[in-house]
């Protein structure tokens, strides 16, 4: 594939952040809102989706808590964002495991910080605007061990998803 394609994938990637813990609203959101909120935030991954439908199914399975007064919670949003990134390659099942296994041992805005600034470093990575991985955290333990690999699937799953979807509409534009 030739630079040009590389330079149209990575292009989003160059200024794409998710927002940090403190700045997800703290004002509870709606089922709608919630919904757009997210749709808005990966709307420059183009691959990255979430519904009304899968967050009321999330509620359901007890993957993220019920809101309370049908309005969520900057946590629950937080869970949300994470779900929508590694619900493409972790079952759900196992998604309940690796809430239950930061549980213990990190506070929800530790955890999602994290996240984001790991998401962030691998697909820059992924997508070569950098040469190789920052080192992320002070820690090194099996939770960010376990993160880490998670996300390494997600982002080149993301990347390949991307190549797909950019080649499919080179071919519909000629």
């Amino acid at each position: 594939m030739n630079t040009n394609f590389q330079q149209q994938l990575a292009q989003p990637i160059k200024t794409f952040k998710l927002p940090r813990f403190n700045e997800i609203p703290t004002m509870g959101l709606y089922l709608e809102q919630v919904t757009k909120y997210i749709s808005d935030i990966f709307q420059p991954l183009q691959v990255v989706n979430i519904t009304s439908s899968m967050i009321s199914n999330y509620v359901k399975q007890g993957i993220v808590s019920a809101p309370i007064k049908k309005q969520y919670s900057r946590d629950l949003i937080a869970h949300l964002i994470y779900v929508a990134v590694i619900k493409n390659v972790i079952s759900l099942e196992d998604i309940k495991v690796m809430f239950d296994v930061k549980e213990g041992v990190y506070t929800n805005e530790t955890a999602y910080n994290y996240f984001c600034e790991e998401f962030e470093n691998v697909l820059q990575y992924v997508y070569g605007i950098k040469p190789s991985l920052d080192k992320v955290g002070v820690e090194h333990s099996n939770e960010k061990l376990m993160l880490r690999n998670t996300i390494v699937t997600v982002a080149h799953k993301i990347y390949l998803d991307n190549c797909f979807l950019t080649i499919k509409n080179w071919k519909n534009q000629k």
